[in-house]
């Protein structure tokens, strides 16, 4: 993965602590968990979604786009190596059978009080280096202060952290500026630490490292892996390592099972199927439905040597909003009539019935998939938040459920398109013979920038559609570097990008959508939202009381977000296209949250030796 994904992942799953935990404030806690108490008591023995006998051994290969230029997991700028995961844990870490539970892995344990101003997390003593050289308070410390100071967007997403200092032995305290942000806690125990003895120190050539450069020396870290070779920009080569500390560790049993695990990257997505296809990696997830569909008649697949499976559960526990993006940096994005516009020329259903083989479904809230989507029109406890934003938001909140513009049939999309042609001449623009312009006589046109051609089909049916309203939107398909480049600076007209949503939303929403990311280069907020009645309902958000709050008033954000007309939604499937070499086993029972792979699946000899390796 590259940086941007992996803080990505990172930060769609930091969630708030429980409220059961509430009625013991400065407890100190094994697990936190945003819904409930924790399944697994204090003292477990393992996940119940392990097989506690799994044999070790074997390769597990996995494929990816891009390519990687450095093995420094913190800086803003470079392709940091996929698998860094699996060198640097964290202070907590979750299950996959519970929605949003951390258990205590680098830390043993956690405490904050009943204000949430702080949070203290009480160290490991059994957590080692790959050096033998023990995990330490210094190291959490610094591992917290140099990505703030390196990295601007880890330093805006840990703003409200104003202190961290060692407050007994073997104890860290991190201090608050604000009470009551519940997330800060889950937040901190996703802090991925790194060893500052080994970054402060020298090379094999006696250079000294620097934390504040690339570098692709392969790293100290305490996880259960090591980084055993690779090939720049190609291949990473990760090996199990025997002297793990954590191998007995309840949280750890039965899982790392692959003697070693490989990543091969690829600079095109056809090449990278052509080369799963020709088994030169395990698992791939299917982007295109036509693919899934039509694209497995090959002879493994036929005769089984590739299994191809839906997977549900990565999708039990959360959210996603696709969406075409217009960036709001530009001025002719900037009418909101323009941005709705856009809407109306998007014909899904006829993709669905087109393209799609009818796996999809249209995306209608920025938290599909969970229960903070809005509907309908707002009450209660969500109409009293709405009241309380009333002046900085769109009137239409208060009368009018958000709905897709539907085409399908030719009949359809004409009308929609009418309606389109209606809401631009409010704003301004005229047809002149096949042309819309504005008073200048200046064409609406704008580039659809993608990283590569599985959406080119469906980025067709908008710019065939807008074509007939006079709008000139073209597609620009680049390689993953300059994409990633271009998206960081916020270089492009229009993107088709993804918002990951969790159980618990709360920080990573100004990430997403405030005003404070709208200008930061790398941020999320693709957009480039920089709204006040945006911001005070991310606060509105974070600062929620309880669950029942906290769910009023992400309806209440989802819903002003559809009425400012932001992006132009898109699609989705709350299942996995997994397609495998059958040369591994799992668990009888996946857990209810994830498929388990690679951590908790094996390489199975029998199956590998019939597949001839």
């Amino acid at each position: 993965m590259k940086l941007a994904a992996l803080a990505a992942a990172a930060l769609m799953l930091l969630v708030l602590p429980a409220l059961a935990q509430e009625d013991k404030p400065d407890a100190w806690l094994h697990a936190s968990s945003a819904i409930g108490a924790p399944k697994y008591p204090e003292g477990f023995a393992h996940f119940d979604y392990v097989n506690v006998d799994a044999p070790k051994g074997g390769v597990v290969r996995m494929g990816t786009l891009g390519g990687f230029d450095t093995f420094n997991p913190i800086l803003p700028k470079g392709e940091a190596a996929g698998g860094l995961g699996l060198l640097y844990e964290t202070l907590m870490t979750p299950s996959e059978d519970e929605v949003l539970t951390d258990y205590g892995l680098l830390a043993e344990a956690m405490q904050f009080p009943a204000d949430y101003s702080s949070v203290t997390f009480r160290m490991n003593p059994a957590a080692k280096w790959h050096d033998g050289e023990p995990v330490t308070i210094d190291d959490v410390i610094w591992s917290f202060t140099t990505a703030k100071e390196l990295n601007p967007l880890i330093a805006q997403y840990y703003a409200n952290v104003t202190q961290v200092a060692e407050t007994a032995p073997g104890e860290v305290t991190f201090t608050f500026d604000q009470t009551g942000n519940r997330e800060l806690p889950k937040i901190l125990g996703q802090l991925q630490i790194l060893p500052r003895h080994w970054w402060e120190g020298t090379d094999a050539k006696g250079n000294k490292r620097n934390i504040g450069a690339s570098t692709l020396e392969p790293p100290l870290g305490s996880g259960p892996y090591e980084l055993a070779s690779f090939e720049a920009g190609k291949t990473i080569v990760y090996k199990r390592s025997e002297n793990y500390w954590g191998k007995d560790h309840p949280t750890q049993i039965g899982q790392n099972n692959f003697d070693e695990y490989r990543i091969e990257y690829f600079l095109d997505q056809t090449v990278q199927f052509e080369a799963f296809k020709g088994d030169q990696f395990d698992w791939w997830i299917e982007p295109a439905a036509r693919r899934w569909a039509t694209g497995y008649d090959f002879p493994a697949a036929r005769d089984g040597r590739v299994i191809k499976e839906l997977f549900p559960q990565p999708y039990n526990g959360s959210g996603i909003m696709w969406a075409f993006t217009p960036n709001l940096r530009e001025p002719k994005f900037q009418d909101i009539r323009v941005r709705k516009a856009l809407n109306y020329a998007f014909d899904f259903e006829e993709l669905n019935k087109t393209l799609f083989f009818g796996q999809y479904q249209r995306i209608d809230s920025y938290f599909f998939g969970l229960p903070f989507r809005s509907s309908g029109l707002p009450e209660g406890k969500e109409l009293d938040i709405l009241n309380s934003v009333k002046d900085q938001i769109p009137a239409s909140v208060f009368t009018e459920s958000y709905a897709n513009p539907v085409s399908g049939d030719p009949q359809k999309l004409r009308a929609n398109l009418r309606t389109a042609l209606g809401v631009l001449s409010e704003a301004g623009y005229t047809l002149d013979g096949n042309r819309l312009v504005d008073a200048n006589g200046t064409q609406l046109s704008f580039e659809i920038l993608l990283d590569s051609p599985t959406i080119e089909p469906v980025a067709s049916n908008l710019t065939t559609n807008l074509a007939q309203i006079g709008i000139a939107a073209t597609i620009r398909i680049v390689d993953g570097p300059q994409y990633i480049n271009r998206v960081r600076s916020f270089d492009y007209d229009m993107i088709y990008e993804a918002w990951p949503e969790s159980f618990s939303p709360g920080n990573e929403q100004r990430y997403f959508w405030g005003s404070a990311s709208a200008d930061d280069e790398g941020s999320r907020n693709y957009a480039g939202i920089a709204d006040p009645g945006i911001d005070a309902l991310i606060d509105k958000v974070i600062f929620a009381a309880d669950r029942d709050t906290l769910e009023a008033a992400t309806k209440a954000l989802d819903r002003v977000l559809l009425a400012n007309a932001y992006v132009v939604p898109s699609y989705t499937m709350l299942s996995a296209r997994v397609a495998r070499w059958d040369r591994f086993s799992h668990p009888e029972v996946l857990p209810e949250f994830g498929i388990g792979f690679p951590n908790a699946w094996w390489y199975d000899a029998a199956k590998a030796a019939k597949l001839g390796g």
